[in-house]
């Protein structure tokens, strides 16, 4: 067996090929196109398995070396850097160190969405990107009105008048391609099980139940909760040495699901009374940031055990029944227990 770095660019890839002693069978630069790679490994003279850093452009790679039939394995940027800190970085030393790590078995692993879930995905984070830019847009307005002490824009000078005429054209613009995407993923997404089941856990409306859904990309990857609870962000590092304990705040995990989980949370803190009470009770011990960090532990949790067990959600919060149930209007399907 051939083991292969790559390290991809734009416009080149540069490849190394080490075998199961660890000694280089070829190296080469070749343009970022599927045929030179694909040409690259056809030449192999054994079956080869491949690792490349998760970077922006590895889908195509991916595809391709399946087609191919060449196993690839995304390695983990962050982790692999501190595997393998080097005083000299080149492309070329780059694929041979990810080369040689993927011989030894080394490489932090970093998910693959699957295939099937990529483009509705990567639709749902394009929707994200265009709220941003909405809310972008209205603030623009808001420092505008501020800048000149008003209270609408007609009342604003001439030239910062079409400024805010300019930012609400662009809201305009970005709310209707907002609601162009939301009209393409409803179709493709609302009937599945996974997200019929999440619909009824407090909090969770169909935006945030796609979110959880496409970012999750199958609930079996995580063996415990304990690890899913990391990947979603929402509990704190840890930061021990000589005897000491301290959390720290890292950005680790999956930023998506972070934010979904803390709308879901200001949702269920508003609408459920017993949420209300808990979240109330864990401010005045704490601090609201981490009061509301605890309410979306427990929907993660939620969550976790809906996903994993298959089961429907039993309509409690810290083992303690909810009052209020949700509707079995759109986009629920109703259950037996409804």
């Amino acid at each position: 067996m051939l083991y292969t770095g790559i390290d991809l660019h734009k416009r080149t890839t540069v490849l190394a090929t080490v075998d199961e002693a660890g000694r280089v069978v070829r190296e080469a630069s070749v343009p970022s196109s599927r045929s030179a790679v694909a040409r690259y490994f056809a030449e192999l003279p054994a079956a080869s398995r491949a690792t490349v850093e998760a970077t922006s452009c590895w889908y195509w790679l991916r595809d391709l070396l399946e087609r191919e039939g060449v196993p690839l394995t995304l390695a983990h940027a962050k982790f692999v850097k501190a595997i393998a800190y080097a005083k000299v970085k080149t492309d070329a030393v780059d694929a041979l160190t990810l080369a040689q790590l993927h011989r030894a078995d080394l490489i932090p692993r970093a998910h693959m969405v699957s295939p099937e879930l990529r483009p509705l995905r990567d639709l749902l984070r394009t929707r994200l990107q265009l709220v941003e830019k909405r809310v972008s847009a209205k603030n623009s307005i808001h420092r505008l009105l501020e800048k000149y002490n008003v209270a609408a824009p007609a009342a604003l000078p001439e030239a910062a008048t079409l400024q805010a005429r300019l930012y609400q054209e662009q809201i305009e613009l970005l709310g209707r391609q907002i609601r162009r995407l939301e009209l393409e993923l409803r179709p493709r997404l609302i009937a599945n099980e996974d997200i019929q089941r999440l619909l009824w856990i407090p909090g969770v409306g169909w935006r945030v139940a796609f979110t959880l859904y496409l970012e999750i990309d199958g609930i079996e990857r995580f063996p415990s909760a304990r690890q899913f609870f990391s990947y979603c962000r929402v509990v704190p590092g840890a930061h021990n040495s000589a005897g000491k304990s301290r959390h720290s705040r890292r950005k680790d995990g999956n930023r998506y699901l972070k934010l979904a989980l803390s709308h879901a949370a200001i949702r269920a803190i508003q609408h459920y009374p017993e949420i209300q009470r808990f979240y109330r009770r864990k401010a005045r011990q704490k601090n609201p940031a981490i009061a509301r960090t605890l309410v979306q532990k427990e929907i993660a949790r939620a969550v976790y055990i809906v996903l994993k067990e298959q089961v429907d959600y039993n309509h409690t919060f810290k083992g303690q029944p909810l009052q209020r149930r949700k509707s079995a209007r759109w986009p629920r399907r109703a259950s037996p227990d409804a």
